[in-house]
């Protein structure tokens, strides 16, 4: 925690360094000291400070000098801070003055030099300030600072990504909050140019991309080493056990990610069939967790980076960035999982991150306090989202096809929303239409039975339907099925185009592709089983056979 300040002015250095001795004797441990015999640099330091969030708790200014009256100074530091108190420094001929700048600028006190002894003229007076200062003082949020609009795609995909990476900020919507607009006229931003992230250290990114966030922030966009004995695309459930393994294991590992770790079980608000957490753990926690082991371990984590071509030479595989970077390893393992599939429905795509979202989007919960919110979906997410959704919704609406949710849902998940009163299900319903003007208002459902349409009211809708394998990157010659998912092992004898690529004599290994030396794990799996704890099993089991590839190479 940064600590407050007190800034001290005085052009006479004697008499500054005499001030700064005593404050810092009394209050170093308290407060920082800061100092300087120019009004006019002590101006435009005020401004820096400012803008890195910085608290000042005291001013102590001289009266007497050249380029401006103490008095004026501290009216002009008032405009900057105006909650800090304000002292002035005065010999006896200036005490009228500082009578007078009581009443004009709210002067707090004034004393009179000399000040000696400090513990009788100095520190009583200051300490009384002080303590006011202190109990009326609220700190602000000390780290980053997101401004943009709440109903804005942009805004939406910085939260998620902030969230996702476990990165603690301040979101501040600029038609809600004020400090939104106090920021901006700090920086000089308008608002044609939100969303705008504000840095700790007071640096300011205008409309960033997702890569220059996380390269700000510390993330590593790029590789280190020249070539890896495995690189994992894709950091969730099976990617990031597959880099602890492998970690372990002494291979020279590196992970990939376009995102953040954690996958599409990385949005989940509460897992609570994973073998070893009776009570239940968050996506994102787990995520936390296994990139610290697997870091641990010296594995290289990449993110936000996308791949977008990898090609097979020989022994080794080329590894293409979205930035034109390259990483070569000698095996990969394809672990990229799944995406919630489009809803294709009239106003879906135009409400996309104003109102609609794909997947958990917990980061947009608060916004929808007391307000009705949708999802469409019957599966684990989706049940897992509406519980989250449940504690600050006014009420949450599950639309399903199907007459109920057993088909579809763990049955822990089923009796928790039964057992949840704002809750409720919407069977044998789907969406046919979204309307709104600048973000969602309303939706129109059908019944599927009748075919009666009825327009309600809705802040949000959260879709989780389906699943989509993010494969289509992938263009060499990978054998898929025919929904896209990467088929490995045995299942791939079926095809004749195996032949064609499979030039071992040997048969691949369980969970390798057509391609030897590239695996796949995880959802992007045909005939995944669609839980973590298979995932995470898929992932560690990835890495026995990788150990025995790289054996035969």
């Amino acid at each position: 925690m940064k600590l407050p300040i007190i800034f001290s002015i005085d052009d006479d250095q004697q008499v500054l360094q005499a001030i700064q001795r005593d404050l810092r004797q009394q209050y170093r441990k308290q407060y920082r000291i800061l100092a300087t015999t120019s009004t006019q640099e002590a101006l435009a330091s005020l401004a820096e400070l400012k803008k890195k969030n910085e608290e000042v708790a005291l001013f102590l200014s001289d009266q007497r000098m050249p380029s401006m009256s103490g008095v004026d100074f501290l009216n002009q530091a008032r405009q900057i801070y105006p909650n800090a108190k304000r002292a002035l420094l005065t010999a006896y001929s200036d005490i009228d003055a500082a009578v007078r700048a009581i009443n004009e600028v709210q002067l707090d006190y004034y004393i009179s030099k000399p000040w000696d002894p400090p513990e009788e003229k100095l520190y009583p007076v200051l300490n009384e300030l002080l303590d006011d200062w202190q109990a009326h003082h609220r700190p602000g949020f000390e780290g980053l600072r997101l401004i943009g609009y709440q109903f804005s795609p942009q805004s939406h995909d910085l939260k998620d990504f902030l969230a996702a990476n476990l990165f603690p900020y301040q979101w501040l919507d600029i038609e809600t909050h004020l400090q939104a607009q106090e920021l901006l006229d700090l920086h000089g931003i308008e608002r044609k140019d939100l969303p705008a992230v504000v840095l700790e250290d007071g640096t300011v990114l205008v409309r960033p991309t997702i890569q220059d966030l996380g390269e700000k922030l510390g993330l590593k966009p790029k590789a280190s080493e020249g070539i890896y004995d495995l690189a994992i695309i894709g950091a969730g459930p099976a990617g990031l056990a597959a880099a602890v393994y492998g970690g372990s294991e002494g291979l020279r590992t590196i992970l990939i990610d376009k995102r953040a770790p954690g996958g599409q079980a990385g949005t989940s608000s509460r897992i609570e069939n994973y073998l070893g957490f009776p009570s239940g753990l968050s996506g994102s926690e787990l995520a936390r967790r296994a990139i610290t082991q697997a870091q641990r371990f010296g594995v290289e984590f990449l993110a936000p980076q996308e791949v977008v071509e990898i090609k097979s030479a020989g022994q080794y595989k080329h590894i293409k960035m979205s930035d034109n970077s390259e990483v070569i390893a000698k095996s990969i393992l394809l672990s990229t999982g799944v995406s919630y599939h489009k809803l294709d429905k009239p106003g879906l795509d135009q409400f996309t991150g104003a109102g609609v979202y794909y997947g958990a989007a917990t980061t947009e919960a608060y916004a929808f306090k007391g307000q009705p919110v949708f999802i469409v979906g019957g599966g684990n997410s989706a049940g897992q989202g509406a519980m989250y959704l449940s504690r600050s919704a006014s009420e949450v609406f599950i639309v399903i096809r199907r007459p109920d949710l057993s088909e579809s849902m763990s049955q822990y998940l089923i009796d928790q929303i039964e057992q949840t009163p704002n809750i409720k299900i919407l069977p044998c319903t789907e969406i046919v239409e979204a309307k709104g003007d600048t973000k969602l208002e309303c939706l129109v459902l059908e019944d599927m039975n009748t075919k009666e349409q009825r327009t309600v009211p809705a802040a949000a809708l959260f879709i989780f339907i389906g699943a989509k394998p993010f494969t289509d990157w992938i263009q060499m010659d990978i054998i898929k099925d025919g929904k896209g998912f990467i088929e490995t092992g045995r299942s791939l004898t079926k095809y004749d185009s195996f032949k064609r690529t499979w030039k071992k004599e040997r048969e691949p290994f369980s969970l390798e592709t057509c391609s030897a030396g590239i695996f796949a794990a995880g959802d992007v799996r045909a005939g995944a089983m669609n839980r973590v704890a298979s995932a995470v099993g898929e992932g560690a089991m990835a890495v026995s056979f990788v150990h025995k590839y790289l054996a035969e190479t």
